[in-house]
């Protein structure tokens, strides 16, 4: 099958994985209600002539100008985008930190509102759309310099994403399992990060869903949403699970999340770190001496998307025999089309999942057991990129 390259790859990635988000959620038995979001195309058409016309001339942002500045004069304009997908809250948070009102333009799935000047703080993660933006390989927008970004973490609402969860059943039955995973992955993502380029070759082997350059990118930039926190600050227990910044995502999405089920509404409210994470399986994974005696042995993990660098780490250690060292026969399930990894992993169908955050705690809040075994990303990929004058 011929692969698609370009920028009608990086649409139908952005595509599928904004529906993956969208199943994920839904199906937490206590649905989201409507978002907040204004269709770029039901924008007001004096005030997308006038934003057009200044744009043409060349009138963005000054690269000196303050993050508050340029949030306030996006918001104004009701030009700040976002999918509204499931990280939409995040910008609600930046929005409502500066005073503005918590609404936004939904974005659609490229950069391309970002580039016809139709959206001025376009949203973008730091491993995929912000490349596309910056980069002029195959497919890129190829702004490089002219570009900036407001970046989640240094705003004080970072949300995290990637983890390794299960059920609590499977976890109370499995213990070695877990810890055995655990560490194998770890271990995986560790030699990942020392080694991005080889990583990004061998995703691309195991059939990436982009470009070898992209995937390159990616590799790079996956490996320090790992290895640095929401302080910026370096992280060398890979998969350690944070507190604050787990209880400032779980502040976040009890603010932010809205559920149309009253009861699951209600349940979020109640929800603690207790519900949602249980740090004793890492602990013990990373004081092993990496000998276990799993109580099962063929398992799987259910990715978020297709295969790419975001999800490296579990590919290496594939690679490297680090799950079979480990006692483990281990499938990566990909994700895409209408998998929702929540569910995937509640029913059974797969042993582990790969989700952020807040797709875990919406999917508990409505019914739903899961627990957070290893926190992966250690600060949130999500940023607002615009335009500077040059």
């Amino acid at each position: 099958m011929k692969k698609l390259t370009g920028k009608k790859l990086s649409k139908l990635c952005s595509l599928v994985l904004t529906f993956v988000f969208v199943v994920t959620l839904l199906t937490a038995c206590g649905s989201k209600t409507e978002d907040s979001g204004v269709s770029a195309t039901d924008a007001p058409e004096a005030t997308k002539a006038a934003d057009d016309s200044s744009a043409s001339t060349g009138a963005y942002y000054a690269a000196d100008a303050s993050i508050e500045s340029i949030v306030v004069d996006a918001a104004t304009k009701g030009q700040v985008g976002n999918w509204g997908l499931g990280n939409e809250y995040e910008i609600q948070a930046l929005l409502s930190k500066y005073g503005q009102p918590t609404t936004y333009l939904s974005q659609n799935f490229d950069m391309d509102g970002f580039d016809d000047d139709s959206i001025l703080l376009a949203s973008a993660m730091t491993y995929n759309e912000l490349g596309l933006v910056k980069n002029s390989y195959d497919g890129a927008y190829k702004y490089g310099d002219t570009v900036k970004y407001v970046d989640m973490n240094d705003e004080g609402v970072a949300m995290l994403e990637d983890n390794i969860f299960c059920t609590k059943d499977f976890a109370t039955a499995n213990p070695e399992t877990v810890k055995a995973f655990i560490y194998a992955s770890m271990k995986g993502w560790e030699y990942a990060c020392a080694n991005p380029e080889e990583a990004a070759e061998i995703v691309f082997k195991n059939g990436s869903s982009v470009s070898a350059d992209h995937q390159s990118y990616m590799a790079s930039e996956v490996k320090k949403l790992v290895e640095t926190d929401t302080t910026g600050a370096t992280v060398t227990n890979y998969g350690n699970m944070d507190d604050k910044a787990l209880q400032q995502t779980l502040d976040l999405a009890k603010q932010y999340i809205k559920l149309e089920d009253s009861t699951a509404a209600d349940k979020l409210q109640t929800l603690t770190l207790d519900n949602i994470r249980d740090n004793s399986f890492w602990t013990a994974a990373m004081a092993s001496d990496g000998k276990f005696t799993p109580e099962k042995t063929d398992i799987s993990i259910q990715l978020k998307w297709l295969p790419q660098a975001q999800f490296m780490g579990y590919y290496v250690a594939l690679e490297k025999g680090y799950y079979t060292e480990a006692g483990l026969n281990v499938t990566i399930v990909p994700g895409g089309g209408d998998v929702a990894e929540t569910t995937a992993v509640n029913n059974a169908q797969v042993d582990f999942g790969v989700t952020w955050v807040s797709n875990l705690i919406a999917a508990n809040s409505g019914g739903m057991d899961l627990v957070e075994v290893s926190q992966v990303f250690q600060r949130s990929g999500l940023v607002l990129v615009y335009k500077i004058n040059k």
